[in-house]
């Protein structure tokens, strides 16, 4: 690892997530880092991008030490594009996406715009990193467990396709079983389809209102939600299959 890194932080709950400016002050241990992130919540957009309408960008003060900070009015995979073509000096050594409110895992990575800005990162030629945790305000199990596992992460190359995923399970420091590295996907979405249907046969409203899966049987021993379901920090890898 280069003893100064540049490092791209962004997300898809907004430049005002307090995950995200987690993730940036544990980010600031190794080098340089750049802040881009959506002017608004946009979770769910995986890897989708702005083409026909104008993407505004205006540069922010930020709260941490960071060495610029954007708030793009576009999509988590907007923010990459903008950040390594018109924002940053020069090309990051690294993208760090997150820290998102909840569980990146299972099926649901591909619907992921935390997962998605780290792909679009890596088809830039980026390696990349993402972080989720359950939903919620603490951050203190994240906190205590980040710094050596970035330091870990980002001293361990992986293949130009791959990139690492990385969730922290709702338990305290003291609670945690540990990280399970090297963790699978498990074939089943962590929030299930379930949708309140409201109106006539024709004509109706949907909403999602599915809750996350909280048996700590639900899915396969070794996988990455059976890890988060029984109080690991699940550290696996997902592929580019474009790449």
């Amino acid at each position: 690892m280069k003893e100064r890194l540049k490092i791209l932080i962004v997300n898809d709950d907004g430049i005002a997530a307090s995950g995200l400016r987690h993730l940036a002050k544990a980010a600031l241990a190794f080098g340089e880092v750049y802040v881009a992130a959506p002017a608004e919540q946009c979770s769910g957009m995986s890897q989708k991008i702005t083409i026909f309408d104008p993407i505004p960008v205006q540069r922010v003060a930020y709260e941490l030490p960071v060495s610029g900070a954007w708030r793009i009015g576009g999509t988590p995979a907007d923010c990459v594009k903008a950040a390594i073509h018109a924002l940053l000096p020069e090309k990051p050594d690294f993208v760090l996406s997150g820290i998102n409110s909840g569980y990146n895992a299972g099926f649901d990575t591909v619907y992921s715009g935390t997962v998605g800005a780290a792909m679009e990162g890596l088809m830039k030629g980026v390696p990349a990193i993402a972080v989720s945790q359950d939903f919620g305000e603490d951050y203190t199990l994240s906190d205590a467990l980040l710094p050596d596992l970035l330091r870990e992460l980002l001293d361990s190359p992986l293949p130009r396709d791959e990139m690492w995923n990385v969730n922290f399970p709702a338990c305290a420091p003291g609670e945690c079983r540990g990280i399970l590295r090297d963790t699978t996907l498990a074939p089943l979405q962590v929030f299930p389809d379930l949708y309140d249907i409201q109106g006539e046969a024709d004509s109706f409203c949907m909403k999602n209102i599915s809750t996350p899966l909280l048996r700590a049987d639900a899915a396969p021993e070794g996988s990455d939600v059976w890890a988060l379901l029984n109080g690991w920090v699940s550290v696996g890898r997902l592929r580019c299959r474009v790449l």
